[in-house]
């Protein structure tokens, strides 16, 4: 027996099989599955249907789903909830990050956010909105395809062109308006020239009546952690404040990123990045 199988088996006998079900059971729910009943909880799992029904009866009792309108379906409840936002309290990133935005949306007077990624996804981990009769759809938790948005841009800025093909496999990307890149490679020249230029302006880029400006974050390992920006509610920025308003948001990403301990490379390092972008495009 191998010493990767010896370890699999050693930490597959500290699994409990019920906590198991549950979190896998809550797992299902989502975006396009908002309720689900028994019966279709039970074939997704391939679990007994009294199984399912003790794991529901447990789950509700916590508080982490309920029963629609007091019906047989359940959606997920507000344990979930409470947890997630414990969860984004607790990262550092949110902490630091929190009263910057809050500075910025007071100076500029638009909403800003701080978003991390999540595989394909991109997450809204804090937000600050002014005292304005302007509704946002966007809310802490919100997810967002990374490839389509501005501040996604900003997260895939890392990745090399392999990396981006192995996170998008399709020959074709979903495309969510006419600036969506369309290909990987599309995709990884449109990001190239974010890095290089240091932020994102995007007028109209995931929505046509909203603009976005937004930069990169980076920890003391020089990886980008999370984008910061402003979302403009209009498809083109008054070119009067533009250069204001991309200055601030690459001012407060900046200090945010020296809270988190980022020291700037030298400029011979940076040389060695560039050569080695040049060599994976000469690979493509």
């Amino acid at each position: 027996m191998s010493d990767t199988t010896a370890e699999e088996n050693s930490n597959d006998k500290y699994i409990v099989p019920a906590l198991e079900r549950g979190l896998r059971l809550l797992c299902e729910f989502g975006r396009d599955s908002r309720t689900l009943g028994a019966p279709e909880l039970a074939r997704r799992l391939d679990l007994p249907r009294s199984t399912v029904f003790r794991l529901l009866n447990t789950l509700e009792t916590m508080g982490f789903i309920e029963r629609r309108d007091g019906g047989s379906d359940y959606r997920l409840g507000m344990a979930v909830l409470r947890l997630g936002f414990e969860y984004l309290s607790s990262l550092e990133l949110t902490e630091l990050g929190q009263p910057l935005l809050a500075r910025l949306c007071d100076e500029i007077r638009y909403p800003c956010n701080l978003v991390v990624r999540d595989g394909r996804s991109i997450v809204y981990v804090a937000k600050v909105t002014p005292p304005t009769p302007l509704t946002s759809s966007v809310r802490v938790g919100t997810r967002l395809p990374a490839h389509a948005t501005v501040l996604g841009r900003i997260l895939l800025e890392d990745l090399t062109l392999p990396e981006l093909r192995a996170l998008y496999p399709e020959d074709h990307l979903e495309v969510f308006s006419s600036n969506t890149p369309k290909t990987v490679l599309e995709l990884f020249n449109m990001v190239e020239g974010d890095r290089q230029r240091g932020y994102v302006l995007g007028e109209g880029f995931y929505e046509a009546s909203i603009s976005t400006i937004a930069a990169p974050v980076r920890d003391e390992s020089s990886h980008i952690v999370a984008a910061l920006g402003t979302t403009i509610p209009s498809a083109h920025i008054d070119e009067d404040r533009l250069n204001e308003l991309v200055q601030r948001v690459r001012s407060s990403a900046d200090e945010l990123s020296r809270l988190l301990n980022y020291q700037p490379r030298s400029e011979s390092a940076d040389k060695v990045v560039a050569l080695r972008t040049l060599g994976t495009k000469q690979q493509s």
